[in-house]
């Protein structure tokens, strides 16, 4: 009877109070309650062979945003009479570390919520044997995702929808979010011996020297989420004609977009919470965007590619991916590395990937152009190695939805028009005809007169020297001819498409009557129709 009263609740995504399932079931009964975070090494561990200060698996942006996150936390806990209690994975391993503490608190109920990435799925199981061997209740709630990915499978006859429409055809309405405000939680109980961490500054994760980085100008947090989204929808009329994919790629002082990803990929932000706030504000108004456009929409966008992602095995690759276009893509580090660091010599693709390092975000129409020119625009190289660079520098990278992207974008899957290409040129200066996105990331541009900014190298030698850059030394050269690159990317492409025909509506693989497992992962295009809209061919 001592154990049952001792409840834990573990946090790993979900970093919020409100609307989290997993923190509500733990309560619940808990004489005492023990809410537990385990700093993973494999995602925080200093890496000074990275491109970039941080881990192999995260940038410091979104290292500094997790922080943030459960700083503030522990904050909102600490105000209901309880703390988070930050606990070091021992020999790298976090299910070893939440079996321990299980073990050695005497839990009898342990609270998570499920989360369906390959990694999350292998490391819960591992603590869900342990906690089946040792008699310790298991509750698992969906709280990341508006549904249920297996249930949404499971009404699919065992397949996940492969399109937009007969996804939302199955979904129905999401369920209501819990609105409940708790006053205080059950108190901490005895964590004996235990070394209980404070929140870590990313300073002291050692980094090395990051003074000279710049910080984003996104903060990490439950508070900043819920303060973010309220200011979102106090603009009733912005909400209800929000129509994606339109909107400013080289807005960034004030974003063209909510930015509220980030906080629905850490957790801090319940997407149910928020898309029932949405239906609000379109209950007080007389007209609104209905889906795939509407901001609705693209949370339901999120739920697609969460369940695709679930169901499909090897979602994450090229190979033994049944979804996938299989294409003989092109092996050149020298173009990749050019890419990845912003020394293309293609301003609009250079600005936008200095953005992606600097803050760890940027507008889905920027990263729409520049994995198009990556993959099937102008370089011809793997898509798995752009979405891994996406994956350690976005502070949103979500396992499924980044997946998702990256095979739309390339022409994998999901998306087949491979002749539409994002021009680097044209595509970002009829948003931003003066330039100053790219001034703004790209400084030895900033004195580029205006008719040469998206193509500086066209710009005469005297020019050039009056801009004080010159062409060559103090910014590269173009790294390709865009017209000849992307007459050949059509044309092999066009070549592996007639290679691997691949029905892009329907998965051949076996059903499976999925079951979540007890044991128990931003925005998209809006439609086929839109994204072939905005494409511009060069």
């Amino acid at each position: 009877m001592e154990a049952a009263t001792a409840a834990m609740v573990w946090f790993r995504k979900g970093l919020r109070v409100h609307d989290n399932p997993a923190l509500d079931a733990a309560r619940r009964g808990a004489g005492r309650l023990y809410p537990v975070f385990v700093l993973d090494p494999r995602y925080l561990r200093p890496d000074p062979a990275a491109a970039s200060p941080g881990s192999a698996r995260a940038g410091v942006a979104r290292v500094r945003f997790l922080l943030e996150s459960l700083a503030d936390l522990d904050a909102r806990l600490r105000r209901l009479g309880s703390r988070l209690l930050l606990l070091r994975a021992r020999d790298d391993d976090v299910a070893d570390a939440v079996c321990a503490a299980l073990k050695d608190w005497n839990i009898g109920k342990l609270c998570f919520e499920s989360d369906t990435e390959p990694y999350a799925l292998a490391r819960d199981k591992k603590v869900t044997d342990f906690t089946m061997a040792m008699g310790i209740e298991v509750v698992t709630p969906v709280g990341h995702t508006l549904f249920d990915p297996a249930d949404i499978i499971n009404k699919n006859g065992g397949r996940p929808p492969l399109t937009y429409q007969s996804f939302i055809a199955i979904a129905g309405e999401p369920p209501e979010a819990i609105l409940e405000e708790y006053s205080e939680l059950p108190p901490v109980g005895d964590t004996g011996e235990y070394e209980l961490l404070p929140v870590p500054t990313v300073e002291e994760l050692g980094y090395g020297d990051i003074s000279q980085e710049e910080i984003s100008p996104f903060r990490g947090g439950e508070t900043e989420a819920l303060r973010r989204m309220k200011a979102s929808l106090q603009d009733k009329e912005w909400v209800a004609k929000f129509e994606k994919p339109k909107g400013d790629p080289s807005a960034f002082l004030k974003p063209a977009t909510t930015v509220l990803s980030p906080y629905l990929k850490f957790g801090c932000l319940s997407s149910r919470y928020f898309y029932h706030c949405i239906q609000d504000v379109y209950r007080s108004v007389r007209n609104y965007t209905k889906p795939p456009v509407s901001l609705t929409g693209q949370l339901l966008w999120r739920d697609f590619f969460y369940t695709v992602s679930f169901g499909i095995p090897n979602f994450d690759q090229m190979k033994g991916n049944k979804i996938c276009k299989q294409i003989p893509w092109s092996e050149n580090e020298e173009l990749f590395v050019a890419w990845r660091d912003g020394r293309t010599g293609f301003p609009w693709i250079d600005a936008i990937m200095i953005q992606l390092r600097k803050w760890g975000w940027m507008h889905h129409l920027a990263r729409h152009s520049v994995a198009c020119f990556l993959t099937r625009g102008d370089l011809f190289i793997h898509w798995e190695k752009g979405r891994d660079v996406f994956e350690r520098l976005l502070i949103d990278s979500d396992w499924a939805i980044n997946n998702g992207n990256w095979l739309w974008l390339s022409c994998s899957s999901f998306f087949y028009q491979y002749h539409r290409i994002y021009s680097p040129i044209t595509f970002g200066k009829k948003y931003d005809p003066n330039g100053n996105y790219i001034r703004h990331f790209i400084p030895v541009l900033k004195d580029m007169p205006r008719e040469y900014i998206y193509e500086p190298w066209t710009a005469p030698l005297s020019i050039q020297k009056k801009s004080k850059c010159i062409i060559g030394k103090d910014y590269p050269k173009p790294v390709v001819d865009h017209d000849t690159a992307s007459k050949e990317c059509r044309k092999r492409m066009g070549e592996a498409y007639a290679s691997n025909r691949l029905d892009s509506n329907s998965f051949k693989g076996k059903p499976s009557n999925l079951s979540r497992r007890k044991w128990s992962h931003g925005d998209h295009d809006a439609s086929n129709s839109s994204i072939a809209k905005l494409l511009k061919t060069s």
